[in-house]
Order: structure tokens, then sequence, then C-alpha cells
């Protein structure tokens, strides 16, 4: 497991009037709204701005003023890089201010987004199929992160930041209880992989984040089919399909031994 130093541009103020309008008129085009966000939050790192899963497909969404005026954090190459991580649509958003000059809209009609790489127009619902798409390691790893972050919610830890690359280590930023910073590395495993080890560069990642912290954690979360459950332990894993059910075990943070 790599580490590698993270971008963390902060939104401007400009900027997050913009996103946040952004994810309501995303919100909007669906009845109900939006089920299933990925990311919906405006704090770094920033590959993507926005992104959600409609049925088997993800779409991973850049917000731009149209203008040019109002400045993005994150780049082009951010979004390009989880979209095909996650085998999922890079999008690009172009918003555009009302004619009050009060709010933002989007620039194009319906759901307003553009192919990242042609600039052609996407229609999210016409995207999706019945095809069954195995989950991505970029996609476990993300739902992994997810279930860390409930639980320190869940006791009242303040996040500070987190990312799902799993080529970067840790995953997870909070204040703890002493008040300071701490960090977590996250692992997921499949259901017959058992629960995940220790990395083996865990003194090198300690290392790396001395300087802000010496309080680390680790965290493996088992993930298997909900339909694995009731198969026999002779049987085939059942593969992990992209919105279907998932059985999660984590059984919290583990301290590893002192570096």
């Amino acid at each position: 497991m790599l580490m590698h130093p993270i971008e963390m541009q902060q939104m401007s103020k400009a900027f997050f009037a913009c996103w946040k309008s952004a994810g309501m008129h995303l919100d909007r085009q669906v009845d109900g709204g939006i089920r299933f966000w990925l990311r919906a939050h405006p704090y770094p790192p920033f590959l993507e701005h926005l992104s959600f899963r409609l049925g088997n497909q993800l779409f991973f969404v850049r917000v731009e003023d149209a203008s040019g005026r109002v400045q993005p954090p994150g780049t082009e190459h951010g979004l390009f890089r989880i979209a095909e991580k996650c085998r999922g649509h890079p999008c690009v958003l172009p918003m555009t201010t009302s004619r009050s000059g009060q709010d933002w809209v989007a620039d194009r009609p319906g759901w307003g987004l553009l192919d990242a790489h042609t600039g052609n127009a996407i229609n999210p619902v016409a995207l999706v199929t019945d095809e069954m798409i195995p989950m991505t390691p970029w996609e476990l790893q993300d739902m992994a992160v997810q279930v860390v972050r409930d639980h320190l919610t869940g006791r009242g830890f303040q996040i500070m930041s987190w990312q799902s690359d799993p080529a970067i280590d840790p995953s997870i930023w909070f204040v703890g209880e002493s008040k300071g910073p701490e960090w977590v590395v996250v692992r997921s495993s499949g259901f017959y992989q058992g629960h995940a080890q220790l990395p083996q560069n865990w003194a090198g990642i300690a290392q790396e984040c001395v300087r802000l912290s010496t309080t680390g954690h680790f965290a493996s979360i088992c993930i298997a089919s909900d339909q694995q459950e009731h198969a026999a332990p002779t049987d085939t894993p059942i593969p992990l399909w992209r919105g279907h059910g998932m059985h999660v075990d984590f059984r919290g943070l583990a301290a590893p031994p002192p570096v």
C-alpha cells in the first residue's frame, strides 16, 4: 500500500454556493430525490465534487462555473481517476447564475450533465441497465470507510477528513478522546478471506503521520453478499454485485502494536 500526499484545497465561499445548488438540482431530477449519494459533502480532498449511484451505474460529477469566473477545487485528472477506478461515468455539470444574479442554476436543460470525455449530454436514467456489475476495490473500500466513519460519529467523535482510495493511507482522520488528531487505516476483505491483516508497512504509515499524530488505529471490515450467509461453507463465494444487499462484519477499531 502506497502513501501519497493529498491536496487539501478548500472550497471557496463562492464555489460552495454553486456546489450546493448543483446538488439540489441533481436531487430534483429523480422522483423522491437521489437515494444513494456517494459524495454529497463539501470537505476535501476532492476527486469529484458530487457522486451518486442510480441503479447499477455510478456517476462522478465535477461542478463548474460556465462563465469560468468561480474556480472549483480539484482537477479533471482526479475526476477521470476515480471514475475509471470505480467503473463509473465522469460528468461535468456547468452552472450559471440566474437572471437575478442571486442564485445558481444548471446551464443546460434536464439533468444538465455532460460527458467529461466527449462533452455530450448525459441522461443517467437512460444508462441504467439490468447488467450484474461486480463492485470494484474502490467501491468496497468506500463502503468500509463509511462503516468506520459511522462508527466514529456514533461515538461522538468529530471527523476531520476521509478518503476512499485503496492506495492511500490513512483513510480517516478524526478528533480523538485526547481532543487531538488521530488516524485510521481501513482495510476491507471478502467473506472467505477472513478479517484483513495489519499492513506490512504500518511503521512507514505511522512515520508519515507522526508530524500530526502518534495515535493510529486499524479497522478491518469483512464484506459479503447478504445471500452468502445462507450458503454452505464449501460453496463458491457469491460476488458482491453493485446495488445488491451486503452483510458487513466490523468489530471496532484495533490499536496496533507500538512502532
